[in-house]
């Protein structure tokens, strides 16, 4: 539907749909509103909706996954970050990459004072930061919670970076929206978490859908499809890894998932190339491989002091090797016609 659409011209489409036996879905988002046929879709054509009051235009579409196909929106969509409190909102998905740098957990706030003064130094106009971390032992560290997000708030507001983090129990959405999160992440591990993926789909907040480490493109697609059902079509998917039966690395980068997506699904695709490798040393070669396969950003981790990180210490780049990242990868991003 065009972007001023009204209640009456939503209704009659929906009645239009109803009366040939069929059910509607109605999905509100910030600037598109999508209505989809659920049934025989074989009984309707494009031409009985085409000249409705409202409608930009109309279509089959034969996948699953109907909001987030490329089908349904032939051009690259380009989510806005930010830009609230102040600052310029942060363009994900278009000519220029963005690299989202930061801490795997909020530990203190001189860590993340800290963390927020190299991440903008080294050139990052994002940055990453755990408050709830998903932990394969119940020992380990879990976040510092509530707690956390008041910390790392703080932090990169000193220098204008909106944030990333994760988002795991649909009780805390709340807490995230009282914070400004600026971007909610939705780790590996609850990618197929339904109504968690329902809720944040009810906010208009970026939302970032990590893969599931087993799971397939079509599986990631139709949890992406879960939330922007729900209205909210400001999804970035990223790619961090797929369980297999090596062991000299954490996960393997699936490299190939991302020219893959690019023709599926008109929504950004970036690359976590941290919990990929597992290892420090590996993050820069598999972030310039993730970028000159197309992704449209990377989510890396860097601490002030890797030997001191309270998780995940093996992974994270110091800032020096940050920064000496952020250098190279503006080369590759000139040679395939895009800015850093």
């Amino acid at each position: 539907m065009n972007s001023g659409v009204t209640d009456e011209q939503v209704d009659a489409v929906v009645n239009k749909i109803r009366s040939f036996g069929l059910d509607a879905n109605i999905s509100r988002g910030t600037e598109r509103t999508v209505i989809g046929a659920i049934g025989d879709e074989r009984k309707l054509e494009p031409e009985m909706f085409d000249t409705l009051p409202g409608v930009e235009y109309s279509m089959h579409i034969v996948k699953q996954y109907k909001i987030v196909s490329r089908e349904s929106h032939k051009h690259d969509s380009v989510i806005n970050i930010g830009g609230a409190r102040g600052a310029p909102g942060v363009a994900l998905g278009g000519n220029q990459i963005q690299v989202i740098g930061g801490p795997c957990s909020v530990e203190t706030q001189e860590q993340m004072d800290l963390a927020a003064q190299q991440v903008a130094a080294a050139g990052c106009r994002l940055m990453r930061g755990g408050a709830f971390k998903p932990r394969t032992s119940p020992y380990t560290f879990q976040g510092k919670g509530e707690e956390g997000l008041a910390i790392f708030r703080k932090a990169a507001d000193k220098y204008n970076l909106p944030i990333v983090t994760e988002l795991m129990d649909a009780r805390m959405l709340d807490a995230f929206l009282e914070h400004d999160v600026d971007v909610i992440q939705i780790g590996t591990r609850s990618m197929q978490n339904f109504e968690l993926l329902k809720e944040v789909g009810r906010t208009n907040k970026p939302v970032i859908l990590k893969r599931g480490m087993s799971a397939t493109i079509s599986e990631w697609l139709m949890a992406a499809e879960y939330i922007a059902a729900g209205g909210n079509h400001n999804i970035i998917f990223c790619e961090r890894g797929i369980r297999s039966f090596e062991t000299a690395y954490r996960n393997v980068m699936d490299v190939t998932c991302i020219p893959v997506l690019k023709k599926e699904t008109h929504l950004p695709v970036i690359v976590d190339p941290s919990h990929a490798g597992g290892k420090a040393w590996m993050v820069p070669a598999l972030a310039r491989a993730a970028i000159a396969a197309g992704a449209d950003g990377l989510l890396v981790e860097m601490h002030p002091n890797p030997c001191e990180a309270w998780c995940d210490a093996d992974q994270a780049l110091n800032p020096q090797e940050f920064k000496d990242l952020m250098g190279s990868l503006k080369g590759i991003a000139q040679v395939i016609g895009r800015s850093m």
